[in-house]
Formats: C-alpha cells, sequence, structure tokens
C-alpha cells in the first residue's frame, strides 16, 4: 500500500495492516490528520485481502492526546464574534464521517492504545471495533466538560452504548480518567497488552485476528453494528442472513469437514489456512 502521508505511516502486512498516527510534537488530532485517514481509507476500502486493521500512536506512550483544542477554541471565538446563532447542523462532521467509514470496513479495526489518551483521541478508539491499551501509567477518557463542552466526536452515544447510560453519564459529567486496568473492569477496553512489549504483542493480537475465518469475523462485525439499531426480531433476521452467507462459504464447507474427518472437539482450537471463499 501506498504510504505518502504527513500524519500516518504504514505497515503493511498483508492481511493485516498496522497504522501509525503521527502528530508531533502535540500528538493531536486535527483537521488535516482527519483528512489524510479519509484518504488513506479510500485504499483500505480496496484492499480486498485486508482482514485486519489497527491504528495507534506513533508518539511515544501516547495514542493520540486529544483533538487540537486549538481549532476548538477558533471555532468557538469565531461564533461568539459573529453573534452565530445554533443551528441543526446539515451534515455529519468529518469526524463522524470518518468513524462511521471505520465501522463499515469490512475488516476489523483495532485501536491500539500505547498511551495516554483523551477526548477526541477516545472518541476515535471508541469508533473502532476493540481496543487493546498499554497496562502502563496511562489514563482514558473523556474529560470535555471540564473545558465548557460535551464530548462531540461520537462519545456519548458510543460510550453509552458500550457500558450503559449510566455509567457513561457518571464518566463524562465528572470528567473522569480511568487508568488501563479500571477501563478494561469498565468494558471500554477488551485486552491490557504489556508496555514494554506492545508493539509486539498488538502485532500477535493482530495476526491472531487475521488468522481467523475472514467471511465469518465480517459478517460478525455487521450484524452487530447493524443489530444496535434494530428491534430483536429484525436483528435475528438480520443474523439469519449473515448465517446463510457463511453457509454458503466454501471456506466453511472444508473447515466444518477437516473438523469432522479429524474428530475433534469445537472446544479445542483449531488451525486451518482460510481462503477467503
Amino acid at each position: 500500500m501506498v504510504d505518502n502521508f504527513n500524519h500516518l505511516r504504514i505497515e503493511d502486512r498483508g492481511h493485516y495492516i498496522i497504522c501509525y498516527l503521527s502528530n508531533p510534537p502535540t500528538h493531536t488530532l486535527n483537521s488535516s490528520g482527519v483528512a489524510e485517514i479519509h484518504k488513506f481509507l479510500d485504499l483500505a476500502e480496496k484492499k480486498d485481502d485486508l482482514r485486519v486493521l489497527a491504528f495507534t500512536g506513533e508518539g511515544e506512550n501516547v495514542f493520540i492526546k486529544h483533538y487540537e483544542v486549538g481549532e476548538l477554541a477558533d471555532s468557538a471565538e469565531k461564533n461568539i464574534e459573529s453573534n452565530k446563532d445554533t443551528k441543526d447542523p446539515e451534515e455529519l462532521h468529518a469526524f463522524h464521517k470518518m468513524l462511521l467509514r471505520i465501522r463499515d470496513l469490512d475488516a476489523i479495526v483495532v485501536a491500539g492504545i500505547n498511551g495516554n489518551t483523551a477526548g477526541g483521541g477516545c472518541e476515535f478508539s471508541l469508533g473502532c471495533d476493540l481496543r487493546v491499551m498499554s497496562d502502563g501509567d496511562f489514563l482514558i477518557g473523556l474529560p470535555e466538560t471540564s473545558v465548557g463542552i460535551l464530548p462531540g466526536g461520537g462519545g456519548t452515544q458510543r460510550l453509552s452504548r458500550l457500558i450503559g447510560s449510566s455509567r457513561a453519564l457518571d464518566l463524562i459529567l465528572h470528567a473522569k480518567l480511568l487508568k488501563p486496568l479500571e477501563a478494561y473492569n469498565l468494558g471500554i477496553i477488551n485486552k491490557l497488552l504489556t508496555e514494554k512489549k506492545f508493539k509486539e504483542e498488538l502485532d500477535e493480537y493482530c495476526e491472531d485476528l487475521a488468522n481467523r475465518a475472514p467471511i465469518a469475523l465480517s459478517q460478525v462485525k455487521k450484524i452487530i453494528h447493524q443489530g444496535l439499531d434494530m428491534t430483536l426480531e429484525d436483528s435475528l433476521l438480520l443474523e439469519q442472513k449473515a448465517f446463510d452467507v457463511t453457509m454458503n462459504s466454501k471456506d466453511a464447507a472444508r473447515a466444518m469437514r477437516s473438523l469432522l474427518n479429524a474428530q475433534e472437539n469445537i472446544e479445542n482450537e483449531i488451525k486451518f489456512k482460510w481462503e477467503g471463499d
């Protein structure tokens, strides 16, 4: 994959990609960084064999510090100076569109949180399918109410869907920042990785996912995200349709027959080379 970005460094490992987010010295995410991620997603969407995509921080001990406060302050001051009335937005911000594209990508998207992250950085991670975090002395959270605003990059909606409205309210209203273990215990983080071996363990995590059945993984991602906004009956029909897709997979037919022939238990770890057909 071509790598000619200013804010991104791409490591293409075949079935999975590690994308390093870089904006020294602040390590914030800004509008130009968001624009580059959109361009990168244009490429990722065309990569047919992509199974896993991981975003992690290029900076030491920081994932994304937060969204660039200078941009937000400039916008607020312009609104006040022009006496601009609050109007209903006509369309979603580029940040929202970026995270929705990540949600709709067939590949599983992992946030590899290698250090501190707050505000927009935390919201970026919440927009990924899975979150792993270094177990070092780091903090993660949504502290926006401390400066008189609210999480505007999807944090209120995604965090409440992830851990429930009461817990999300408590964290956001009190602007709480959590240590990695606290975030893990709340279900915000899926797995804690060793600080000193973070990159190695992130590679292993992505490789493990990439070595699993790609059709099944993409269908699971699709129906879980879409099913959240449906009635149970409609989501069950969606699951049934996705199940039919996997049952028309040559990969699945070969794997199930191989399991029967080997007389193994499905509970045991099964090693199988998936072709993606």
